[in-house]
């Protein structure tokens, strides 16, 4: 058998006997240890999983493919997000430990009530559960399909019918242990996932550098494509974009419950603090990893060989390994992305779906237990409909072979997040705005992007959704500050700085430097 295939075989098995060992019964457990682990999450273990669930199948795909099609300026969605994560460590993360609560949306509902902050956990459970779940699933599968598809004729005749069987296989085991498990489970496998990350992108790099030269040849070979910063009347990409990348990065690393459920689940703000930071580090690092080695395929094709279809980049350097064991290993890699992505947003929207709909509106005097197993339903639901979305990517993907898929998928996501962003910084840095306008406004905002796309459709998605986050915000300031006048949430200030340590305060002003200083 092909020593690649069995060393994909191990990965899940020891993905499936750590996360077994972890397994946690509803009858003997509480909510708080199903959904946030008993809040008992160190530093290091939030580090990781953090990091593990941010990096998702799609950016060893998608990402990988966008920076052969665009070059290093791709690299600003990674390095940008910095700038969102150090505002989550020191300015939301204390108000919701503070607060003490499970889910983003019991913020929400103490500052705006019970309406908006339902609100928000079904628009995050739909943006997830579908295009999350759906595009992780897809990608996984798209690239076991364009890397193994010769051995792999048994599961159909055609790639379509392959890729569809591989999403099956792919999402129902990571719901099998996350179903067991809960987020204990989560955090446990994604320490293994983290590992295997940074380790095989580390030799992808590697293998890509050698096949073009060494690091000297990027900017000797595709030094075109080295610019950080593209001119602003880029298509996809403009210079300016970056303000918008740094507004969502208040939504992303600010109110997202995928993302900081760990935090959440931290057993002190100094651990989970800690934890955003150390993260932020290896973000430099995922930079480098994904993005030159897209940005060799540059060079190492030429233009003789270019591809049609750019998302088919990263199989395209995994089939330059010809060392037995190499490519499983990297393969590994691509699996533990999908799985860490794919089992936290499971958790996430088990978690929103219990706590927030379940518990307050189906079933309000119900046990734990009983919520423990509504939450645990709410995975397979989740399983089905992303499924389903991966479905829609597949069929995209294969009537449009030539779209870059990644720049697809995030406009697709922005119509709902632009809402989000305009959410948390209402939420932190107005006083006593209207919650009926915040609500209006939540919800107004997804048609009013779709209409936006439809009137101006030459305008770069980024610039169009930076437009559109700003009016949003404003609509829902000015009245507040006319009324009311501006200030942070009472007591952020204390709450914030104050556990983090000197360890935690010198590597957020060193995060914040180097942030600077690389732009």
């Amino acid at each position: 058998m092909n020593i690649d295939l069995l060393i994909v075989a191990a990965y899940f098995a020891a993905v499936m006997f750590v996360a077994v060992r972890a397994r946690v019964r509803a009858a003997d457990s509480s909510l708080e240890d199903y959904f946030v682990s008993g809040r008992s999450l160190p530093w290091y273990a939030i580090a990781a999983s953090t990091i593990a669930t941010n990096i998702h199948a799609g950016h060893f795909l998608a990402v990988v493919g966008a920076a052969y099609a665009f070059g290093l300026a791709q690299a600003n969605f990674e390095i940008n997000a910095i700038v969102g994560l150090l505002i989550a460590a020191f300015v939301f993360v204390p108000l919701y430990l503070k607060a003490r609560v499970v889910t983003i949306s019991q913020f929400f509902e103490l500052k705006f009530g019970r309406v908006v902050g339902t609100t928000y956990s079904i628009l995050f459970m739909i943006l997830y559960g579908t295009l999350y779940v759906g595009s992780a699933l897809f990608w996984g599968a798209y690239t076991v399909e364009a890397v193994f598809g010769p051995e792999l004729t048994f599961l159909g005749d055609s790639p379509e019918m392959r890729i569809l069987v591989l999403m099956c296989v792919l999402g129902t085991f990571a719901a099998i242990y996350t179903f067991m498990g809960g987020l204990k489970a989560v955090v446990r496998t994604d320490l293994i996932q983290f590992v295997l990350l940074v380790g095989s992108g580390m030799v992808l790099l590697g293998i890509a550098l050698k096949e073009l030269g060494g690091l000297s040849a990027l900017h000797e070979v595709v030094g075109d494509r080295m610019h950080l910063h593209l001119p602003n009347d880029h298509p996809k990409l403009p210079w300016l974009g970056i303000v918008t990348m740094i507004l969502l990065n208040l939504q992303y690393w600010g109110c997202n419950q995928v993302i900081l459920q760990r935090a959440l689940a931290a057993r002190s703000l100094r651990d989970a603090q800690v934890g955003l930071l150390v993260g932020g580090l290896f973000k430099y690092l995922t930079a480098a990893l994904i993005i030159l080695p897209g940005v060799a395929l540059i060079g190492i094709l030429g233009e003789e060989r270019a591809l049609m279809d750019k998302d088919l980049a990263y199989p395209t350097l995994v089939k330059l390994i010809d060392t037995p064991g190499l490519k499983g290993i990297i393969l590994c890699g691509l699996f533990a992305s999908l799985m860490s992505t794919v089992d936290s947003i499971f958790n996430s929207v088990s978690t929103l779906w219990s706590v927030d709909i379940y518990k307050k509106f189906i079933r309000p005097r119900a046990s734990d237990a009983q919520i423990i197993r509504a939450g645990r339903t709410s995975i397979i639901f989740t399983l089905l409909v992303g499924i389903a979305m991966g479905t829609f990517f597949l069929w995209v993907k294969f009537e449009r072979p030539g779209i870059v898929l990644d720049a697809f998928f995030k406009e697709l996501s922005y119509f709902i997040k632009i809402g989000f962003v305009m959410l948390i910084s209402a939420a932190v840095f107005l006083r006593n705005p209207s919650r009926l306008l915040v609500g209006v406004t939540l919800v107004a905002s997804i048609p009013l992007s779709v209409a936006f796309k439809f009137m101006m459709p030459g305008m770069p998605y980024l610039i169009r959704t930076g437009i559109l986050i700003v009016a949003t915000f404003a609509v829902v300031a000015i009245p507040s500050i006319l009324r009311s006048g501006w200030r942070l949430d009472e007591g952020l200030l204390r709450s914030s700085g104050r556990d983090v340590g000197w360890f935690g305060g010198a590597l957020g002003a060193s995060l914040l430097l180097v942030h600077v200083l690389f732009h």
